[in-house]
């Protein structure tokens, strides 16, 4: 039985960034081998009422619908030459369109604004709905043009604790390493594993503080001694950390060769501070950043960390924020 090509979907509206959102998309597909699907939402049959598009007086709002998906097709085609190149014009709002055509698509790319979105807004309405509630991965096109047009030769993704296998034996890689693996080696680039861990801050140290002044009332003629032991001790703790960011990423990368991908070369990057600050990093060198986003079974509100949050509105590159169930 021949297996189903699901396309990569991509949401236009005539904007610049939708335009970088297409390229993005179009390069996305041909690398798949897979058909593109060019979405353009328009709410006008509601309010106007169908007209058949063979009309001679069809309305000025359809024939700019009209205009947006020929011409996104025409760029499509000219930027990846052998691409299958499909249209669709939704009578409906931009993100149930694009929702809904998600549901049986590889990838959703779109920009990081739309037409009439105000300039100043970091992301668009359109894009954080969709990649808060989508069921597949979803790619925002945002970030620097060097780093926009894949001149980094970098794909970065998010390790999260939680990821972290149970048993000896290594673990399938999540859905997000495994959309991350497979663009590093299509792209013929490098991929970077972040993962973020801290050690205890100010803000837990407020239960130690009245032990800690119990102890001065006992005298100071040992002070210089527990500053030392505590100085090796948060070494310590330190040292701790890293080893086992440093075996959580060897683990889940190690599941993903167990897996039968083929090898890509990878640079693990274990980072003390928060998630939010080393991705940020990470994407300032990438083409493309990956992260997981938990979705809930039953639940249709807004499905994103303050992680994720913080990346699609920050990030110097595009990310891709894939569902994990």
């Amino acid at each position: 039985m021949d297996t189903v090509e699901l396309p990569v979907v991509v949401g236009v509206d005539g904007s610049d960034a939708a335009s970088d959102a297409l390229d993005w998309a179009a390069e996305l597909a041909g690398r798949r081998g897979l058909p593109l699907r060019v979405v353009h939402a328009s709410l006008w049959e509601r309010y106007e009422g169908y007209i058949p598009g063979t009309s001679a007086d069809r309305p000025a709002e359809r024939l700019h619908s009209e205009a947006v998906l020929a011409t996104a097709a025409e760029r499509a085609g000219r930027r990846v030459p052998a691409l299958k190149v499909m249209t669709d014009l939704a009578s409906d709002d931009a993100v149930t369109a694009l929702l809904r055509t998600g549901q049986s698509a590889e990838a959703l790319v779109v920009g990081s604004r739309g037409r009439g979105e105000f300039a100043s807004l970091l992301l668009g309405s359109v894009g954080l709905g969709i990649a808060a509630r989508a069921l597949c991965p979803v790619v925002v096109v945002r970030g620097r043009p060097e780093n926009v047009r894949g001149g980094m030769n970098r794909v970065a993704v998010g390790i999260a604790e939680r990821e972290r296998p149970g048993d000896q034996e290594p673990a399938p890689p999540s859905a997000a390493v495994a959309f991350a693996l497979r663009e590093a080696r299509l792209r013929g680039g490098e991929l970077e594993a972040v993962h973020a861990w801290r050690c205890a801050g100010p803000e837990d140290h407020g239960a130690r503080e009245e032990h800690g002044r119990r102890e001065e009332r006992r005298g100071r003629e040992d002070h210089g001694g527990r500053e030392e032991h505590g100085a090796h001790e948060g070494q310590g703790a330190r040292e701790a950390h890293t080893r086992r960011a440093a075996e959580l990423l060897d683990e889940t990368l190690g599941g993903a060769s167990a897996a039968g991908l083929p090898p890509v070369p990878v640079a693990h990057r274990p980072v003390e501070g928060s998630a939010r600050k080393a991705l940020l990093d990470a994407s300032a060198h990438a083409d493309l950043l990956v992260v997981g986003a938990r979705r809930r079974q039953g639940h249709f509100g807004m499905q994103l960390g303050l992680v994720n949050h913080a990346v699609l509105h920050h990030a110097r590159c595009p990310v891709a924020v894939v569902p994990v169930s």
